[in-house]
């Protein structure tokens, strides 16, 4: 059964996804929401993907990403998501749920439910939505601190720490690397600031750090706020070893659910709808033909018996 060779086996996410970034000296992760996102990731031939908790907000809440995700519904997704992955995942852990203890214990809970590693953030809690302005971070030394009950707590060192910092929305760009230098020394595996405000000040992370840089860059089609506005091609010209694409798939999952039922409602009025390309089919995405011969296979065996 093909969906089920390829998956990954479980704890085997973080070496994977080790794997990918020595291979690939660039890499995408579109984020997924669902497991069809997910099979559709997959199917594209990306080799990594990504939860986006903004995403996972709006998408099991209705709600903006405000800190309202609990730890245990994202970590519960994640293991649904994970469990059919064959593409190594990494997770969205906010602000890790509390003090260098309470990521200690989320650490654990994303790695046991076979995340390839997590972004930890270091907004102040309640956190602000989005890349604008009027966001807090924690200081830094508080920061490292969590940075270190991370790594003390991951089974495995392959387990990445994707360290997120806002403080583009409230620091200067010297303050900024000063904190992505001490999250670097404290055991980040990758720094992902999120809003730079210009080229040159991602180019000077790139140049400064040891650690690859990340950037957070929407749907990739179009230069995003997070990303300084620079457009993704220009992002790999510069030294950025990965891209986040949190919003691709679930943006234009939602415009073609508009699209179609509006079509519905022309079809419905009795007016002619112009014929489109075929879609794809849910059991082909999904891989249902091969679920269905294991099942044929098994009961033949318990016949035989």
């Amino acid at each position: 059964m093909t969906q089920s060779r390829n998956r990954l086996a479980p704890g085997a996410g973080p070496a994977a996804l080790r794997q990918v970034w020595r291979e690939h000296p660039f890499v995408i992760a579109p984020g997924v929401h669902d497991l069809f996102s997910l099979r559709i990731v997959e199917s594209a031939g990306f080799s990594s993907a990504a939860i986006s908790g903004a995403v996972l907000s709006q998408a099991l809440l209705g709600m903006p990403d405000v800190g309202l995700l609990t730890l245990t519904e994202a970590v519960e997704h994640c293991r649904r998501l994970t469990r059919m992955a064959s593409i190594p995942v990494t997770a969205d852990a906010d602000a890790g749920y509390g003090n260098p203890l309470g990521v200690y214990h989320t650490v654990q809970m994303f790695e046991e439910a076979g995340a390839a590693g997590i972004n930890l953030e270091d907004q102040v809690v309640p956190r602000r939505f989005g890349a604008g302005s009027g966001k807090e971070v924690v200081p830094e030394v508080e920061m490292v601190a969590k940075i270190r009950a991370a790594c003390t707590a991951r089974r495995s060192s392959d387990f990445a720490l994707i360290v997120r910092t806002d403080a583009f929305a409230c620091e200067d760009q010297g303050s900024v690397v000063r904190r992505c230098r001490a999250y670097q020394d404290a055991g980040a595996d990758v720094v992902m600031p999120i809003a730079p405000k210009s080229e040159a000040d991602i180019e000077e992370l790139v140049r400064v750090l040891d650690v690859p840089v990340s950037l957070n860059v929407g749907t990739g089609l179009a230069p995003a706020r997070s990303a300084g506005m620079v457009p993704v091609p220009r992002l790999r010209e510069l030294g950025v070893r990965r891209v986040s694409l949190p919003s691709i798939l679930p943006v234009a999952a939602a415009a073609a659910m508009a699209n179609a039922l509006g079509r519905l409602q022309v079809s419905l009025d009795g007016k002619p709808v112009a014929t489109e390309p075929e879609p794809l089919e849910l059991a082909q995405i999904m891989g249902d033909a091969e679920w269905l011969a294991l099942e044929s296979q098994l009961l033949n065996k318990q016949i035989q018996k």
